[in-house]
């Protein structure tokens, strides 16, 4: 007699920064490259710009992350996961929020598969993915050349707005899971196609334009605390 197939894990989709996170990773790079020499000030102030805009949902961020991974070209993939790794161990280890970990501990204990979803690059969210016990993460990635450098194009959707929901969407139906069977916490106004597609919407301490929007719509609203 053939056992009765097991129904399939639902899954828990995390945003990083500002969620995962109690500070946006990105902000941090910005002042951990211009400590260390690697962009201007003008650069530093011209990327910080960008983030606020794109944390208050005013900024479309895809042609600045485009611009941001042009500057890649030639430069050894070797180089960036290296002072990615040097980065994460200084700046972002550390600043998990507290709720996180109660919010992971939950999926995890209901059987649930727990993705990163984050327009962060793969060299961040492998870390962090490795740092919290997640089952996998969906990231921007760049084209490396044979020769190990990049060619300053990305490789694939970009993660970011409906880029992040084609790749969620996409996840789920190659593990034959309906998005409306799964969840994602987020902060960011931002991320409202994904929030709109899955059954389980979660604000987690939400930006001013996402918590209205929440609140309108009836979705939870959660405070993660600091780090």
């Amino acid at each position: 007699m053939s056992r009765p197939t097991a129904p399939p894990a639902r899954i828990a989709f995390f945003d990083l920064d500002k969620t995962l996170l109690a500070q946006n990773s990105g902000s941090l790079w910005i002042r951990s490259e211009l400590r260390d020499g690697f962009v201007s000030w003008r650069q530093a102030a011209r990327g910080w710009g960008w983030l606020v805009g794109y944390h208050l949902g005013y900024t479309d961020i895809q042609p600045v992350l485009r611009d941001a991974i042009r500057t890649l070209r030639d430069t050894p993939e070797v180089e960036i996961a290296e002072r990615t790794r040097r980065f994460y161990e200084r700046e972002v280890r550390g600043i998990v929020r507290r709720g996180a970990h109660t919010a992971l501990a939950r999926h995890r204990d209901a059987g649930d598969r727990l993705v990163l979803l984050t327009t962060s690059s793969n060299y961040l969210s492998s870390l962090v993915s490795a740092q919290l016990g997640l089952d996998d993460y969906l990231c921007n990635r760049f084209e490396v050349r044979p020769d190990g450098r990049f060619t300053g194009e990305p490789d694939g959707e970009l993660c970011y707005g409906e880029g992040k929901l084609f790749k969620a969407r996409a996840y789920a139906a190659e593990r034959g899971v309906d998005l409306r069977d799964c969840a994602f916490y987020t902060d960011s106004v931002s991320d409202l196609p994904v929030l709109e597609a899955v059954g389980v919407p979660v604000a987690v301490n939400p930006d001013p334009r996402l918590k209205r929007h929440a609140q309108s719509r009836g979705w939870r609203v959660e405070d993660w605390g600091a780090a």
